[in-house]
C-alpha cells in the first residue's frame, strides 16, 4: 500500500474514532465510498439473506459501531479503507440526511427552500458537511420511534435521503474525486431536529389495508425473525419497520403479542415495545 493510502485510512480511523465518540456508528469504506468490506456471502448465492448475524464483517451498514476496539477490528480488516460511512436512523441522535446534490442540473438547495416555504418550515442551523462534488449532506435528528426510509429524487429533483438502512460519508473521508468536509461553523453543533413538516414529507404515504388470511402465515413468522435478529441499537427500529409491516399486510393485530414477545427477547423494555408498536399502526391508519 502507497504511503498516501496508509495515511488516508489511518486519518479515516481517527475521523471514525471521533464520530463515534458523539454517539454515531461507523463503518470503514473505500475511494468509491461503497462500504470497504465485501459480503462474505457473495460466492454463495443460495445464503439466505443476513445482516450480520453470522458474526463476520462485509453486511455494511449492519456492521456499524460505535465501540472504539470494534471500529480498529473494522479498520483492521480493511486496511485499503480510506474513508468512513456513518449509520443513519439508530440511536441516540436517529440522524438523517438531506443529500443535496449537484450532479443532476438542478439547483437542489433553491428546490429545499422552495419546500420550505411551501410547507411552512425553516431549515435548521445544524451540521453540514460539503461534498467534493460540490454538493452538501445536512445532518437532522429524528424521533426514536419513526423509520424514515431512504429515497432518491423523491423529495426533489438532487435531493436524496439517507435514513434507517442508510449511511453517510462522514467528514474527512478520501474518495477518488477528493475530501469530504465540514461546512465552517458547523463542526461542534449537536444535528438539529428534522422540521415537523419536512419529516412528514420524507415518511411514505400510509398504504390502504387489505384482506388477508387470518393466519400471520410465513411473512408474520419472517417478521417476527426479523426483530429477534437486532442486535442492540437496531431493536426499536426493527420493531418499529417489522410492525408497519404487518398493518400494512393486515395482521397487524395478530402479531401485537409475538412482535412484543420477541422485542423483548432482544433486550427491549416491554413498556417501550408497545409504545413503538403502537406508532407504527398510528403511523399505518390504524387504531393502536
Amino acid at each position: 500500500m502507497a504511503t498516501t493510502d496508509r495515511q488516508a485510512t489511518t486519518l479515516a480511523l481517527a475521523h471514525a474514532l471521533s464520530a463515534a465518540e458523539r454517539g454515531l456508528a461507523v463503518i470503514p469504506l473505500s475511494r468509491t465510498k461503497l462500504p470497504a468490506l465485501r459480503s462474505p456471502h457473495r460466492d454463495d448465492p443460495t445464503t439466505p439473506a443476513c445482516h450480520g448475524e453470522c458474526g463476520r464483517f462485509g453486511h455494511g451498514v449492519y456492521d456499524a459501531a460505535r465501540d472504539p476496539a470494534r471500529i480498529r477490528e473494522l479498520f483492521a480488516a480493511a486496511p485499503w479503507a480510506t474513508g468512513y460511512g456513518i449509520a443513519c436512523g439508530l440511536p441516540p441522535h436517529h440522524l438523517i440526511g438531506v443529500d443535496l446534490d449537484t450532479k443532476t442540473g438542478t439547483d437542489s438547495s433553491a428546490a429545499l427552500r422552495e419546500l420550505a416555504l411551501r410547507h411552512l418550515f425553516t431549515i435548521p442551523v445544524t451540521v453540514v458537511v460539503l461534498t467534493p462534488s460540490g454538493g452538501r449532506h445536512l445532518w437532522l435528528t429524528g424521533p426514536p420511534d419513526v423509520v424514515v426510509p431512504n429515497s432518491a429524487g423523491r423529495l426533489a429533483p438532487g435531493i436524496d435521503i439517507r435514513g434507517a438502512g442508510g449511511y453517510l460519508v462522514g467528514p474527512g473521508s478520501r474518495t477518488d474525486h477528493g475530501v469530504y468536509s465540514t461546512a465552517p461553523g458547523t463542526a461542534h453543533i449537536v444535528p438539529a431536529a428534522c422540521p415537523p413538516a419536512l419529516l412528514r414529507l420524507l415518511l411514505p404515504p400510509p398504504r390502504a389495508p387489505h384482506p388477508t388470511p387470518p393466519s400471520t402465515g410465513h411473512h408474520g413468522q419472517g417478521l417476527i425473525q426479523f426483530v429477534l435478529a437486532a442486535h442492540e441499537g437496531q431493536r426499536n427500529t426493527r420493531l418499529f419497520w417489522a410492525a408497519c409491516r404487518a398493518y400494512e399486510n393486515g395482521i397487524g393485530p395478530a402479531l401485537v403479542a409475538p412482535l412484543i414477545d420477541a422485542a423483548v427477547h432482544t433486550g427491549l423494555p416491554e413498556r417501550e415495545a408497545r409504545a413503538t408498536i403502537a406508532s407504527a399502526a398510528r403511523m399505518s391508519g390504524h387504531r393502536p
